[in-house]
């Protein structure tokens, strides 16, 4: 079976966020009002193929944390979705 895997990879609370810290000083300026709490993180979107959706959980969960993201700072929420619920 095929599955959509999303990974959002965010900061871990504590760790600094120089780039969400100017967007959020920025907003202000142009205009926008009440938002807070800014902070920049990435996706990261693929296709994997596995046995069930367990051992592409497993695989995708292995794969960001050796891979995709630094596990020091950073953590991930992986999503997956089957190739056949997109249709």
């Amino acid at each position: 079976m095929k599955f959509t895997v999303l990974v959002d990879v965010r900061l871990r609370s504590g760790i600094a966020d120089p780039a969400g810290a100017t967007i959020e000083r920025a907003i202000p300026v142009l205009g926008f009002a009440g938002v807070s709490g800014v902070s920049v993180g990435k996706i990261i979107r693929f296709t994997i193929e596995a046995v069930d959706k367990e051992e592409a959980t497993i695989k995708s969960e292995e794969l960001s944390t050796s891979f995709l993201t630094n596990p020091v700072i950073e953590d991930a929420v992986v999503t997956l979705s089957s190739m056949d619920d997109d249709l």
